[in-house]
């Protein structure tokens, strides 16, 4: 209680309206946020530490039940299942949506269960293609983010974007750090095939 006591008194009180804004439920405004969100961060934890990893697809890729239920396709990806298996050892989970040209972010913390109910893959579909799973999510705590953050970074200004010759090719730096018998060429050749053909 001491410790948390000095670091409140090393900050400012909280403003009425950011301990207000904490919502236990979706609201129109919520929903609408999530509706255009084409991309989030999910974070996640379990016994052997915590994980957070990026989710992205057109906008509105996340379904809203009802103003506690979410749910969240797993397209593929690297099939480390990371998330998902802190999941299943703690379904505490946290949630950072964002919209490209919005500062604002909206959070959203609750608790998630993995589903593999075809009727509910079914309802997302490309080219034929469904999830192996989603995430359940039951909403416990939601509320807006004010945009500080993404204005700093200087996030959605198009001057601001690094040239991708900034840093090695994605195959080059995962050769230098996996050390497999690949040259840095065809993991890099192997990587930009998977996202001509393996996004779904």
């Amino acid at each position: 209680m001491g410790e948390t006591a000095s670091l409140r008194s090393a900050y400012p009180a909280v403003s009425p309206r950011a301990a207000r804004k904490v919502l236990s439920e979706l609201d129109e405004h919520m929903r609408r946020f999530i509706a255009l969100s084409p991309f989030l961060c999910l974070g996640s934890a379990s016994a052997s530490g915590t994980d957070v990893t990026p989710r992205g697809d057109s906008a509105g890729f996340v379904h809203v039940v009802d103003s506690s239920t979410l749910l969240i396709p797993d397209w593929p990806g690297n099939n480390r299942l990371d998330s998902l298996t802190n999941v299943e050892c703690n379904p505490e989970i946290g949630i950072l949506f964002m919209i490209p040209g919005v500062n604002e972010t909206l959070r959203v913390n609750g608790t998630a269960t993995i589903t593999f109910d075809a009727k509910v893959l079914e309802t997302w579909h490309v080219n034929g293609k469904h999830p192996r799973s989603a995430l359940a999510v039951t909403v416990r705590e939601c509320f807006l983010h004010c945009g500080k953050a993404l204005i700093r970074a200087h996030l959605w200004d198009p001057t601001a974007q690094v040239d991708r010759g900034a840093l090695p090719s994605l195959g080059q730096m995962l050769k230098d750090q996996t050390r497999l018998d690949d040259t840095a060429e065809q993991i890099e050749q192997s990587l930009q095939e998977g996202y001509k053909t393996r996004l779904y």
